[in-house]
């Protein structure tokens, strides 16, 4: 299904949509909050598979794979008596650089840091030459664990090194906290913490234990928290990951949720089984038919733009600001994804 983005059509497309939004200068990946200003690179994250870090079997597999992302696991995937080997294993990876030539992010989740795990994940996995990119940090609680985490990664990396953050949001107390905590996480990395925040995931599992919900193939019982989880990630330009669809035969189920998380504001999902990752990366791209949509209502607005004209008609339906934002939105995720 992916490989149609690479035919001849999408590429003209693309190139054709990277004069448009140069004409219109729409596309930056600049923004700011209160004294912060980051400017980076889009790293994609439609599809974010774990894998957990004490099985070699799976470890082995990842190269084979074509996910965005992929996560080495220390946290939920690796069992108690375990979380030493998988260390050692996440440890080996990054010093021997086996995966140096793949282009997918590989990024490690280590334990919360109120299981008392978090400090040998960390001295493990960030002590050496070759650091992960990106660490994943689990059950985001309060302000404190945030100033815990900056203090251990400077310890560990000083200053000079800044490694990618994404935060888990697990619990009611945590959703509810979300804009206080990441408007935290910014202020830290104002401060100089050696860190950037990049996304947020929402772990759906923790979340319906919390409040006692039962989960359900259509989600319905969560569509509140998600609504209100994805508001909070693009409040602050963070990429939002969507919950985890366990049951991975039902593709068809896997592909429902996946077009409505990216209808809601979703940006990727989690993923736990390699047959997820063509069909929520599918979900989570534009569509040929929708980047040419975009690409020509764009072009209309400039046209009428230099014509003087203010409102005008696009396929049948009045054009306004909000349909103009969408469209470069969708011109915006097709550009990120073929960097």
């Amino acid at each position: 299904m992916l490989n149609m983005l690479r035919t001849n059509t999408v590429v003209k497309t693309i190139s054709s949509m990277r004069r448009c939004l140069a004409q219109s200068q729409l596309y930056t990946r600049s923004y700011s909050d209160g004294n912060v200003n980051v400017t980076k690179k889009y790293t994609p994250r439609r599809a974010m598979m774990y894998v957990p870090g004490n099985d070699w079997k799976k470890i082995n597999k990842i190269p084979s794979l074509k996910a965005d992302s992929f996560i080495l696991d220390c946290e939920d995937g690796v069992a108690l008596n375990r979380k030493e080997e998988a260390r050692n294993n996440i440890k080996k990876i990054f010093q021997e650089q086996m995966f140096s030539e793949w282009k997918s992010e590989l990024s490690v989740r280590v334990n919360s840091i109120d299981s008392g795990l978090c400090k040998a994940d960390l001295e493990a996995v960030l002590k050496g030459p070759i650091l992960p990119s990106t660490l994943h940090l689990p059950k985001m609680e309060s302000k404190n664990q945030l100033d815990w985490l900056a203090q251990e990664l400077e310890s560990l990396l000083g200053k000079e090194h800044n490694i990618k953050l994404i935060v888990f949001v697990e619990s009611a107390r945590s959703l509810l906290d979300m804009k206080e905590l990441i408007q935290h996480g910014f202020t830290l990395m104002n401060q100089g913490a050696p860190f950037t925040l990049e996304a947020a995931i929402f772990g759906s599992d923790d979340f319906c234990a919390d409040i006692g919900a039962t989960r359900t193939p259509e989600a319905k019982e969560l569509l509140y928290s998600r609504q209100y989880f994805v508001t909070c990630a693009k409040a602050y330009r963070l990429q939002a990951i969507d919950l985890v669809y366990i049951n991975f035969k039902d593709i068809d189920g896997l592909f429902r949720q996946s077009v409505e998380g990216a209808q809601m504001g979703f940006t990727g999902k989690q993923v736990i089984h390699p047959s997820q990752i063509e069909v929520v990366q599918q979900a989570f791209s534009p569509s040929i038919e929708k980047m040419q949509w975009a690409r020509e209502l764009i072009q209309s607005f400039e046209a009428h733009q230099q014509s003087g004209k203010g409102a005008f008609t696009f396929h049948g339906h009045m054009i306004d600001m909000p349909l103009l934002l969408q469209a470069r939105n969708i011109l915006q995720m097709a550009e990120n994804l073929n960097q």
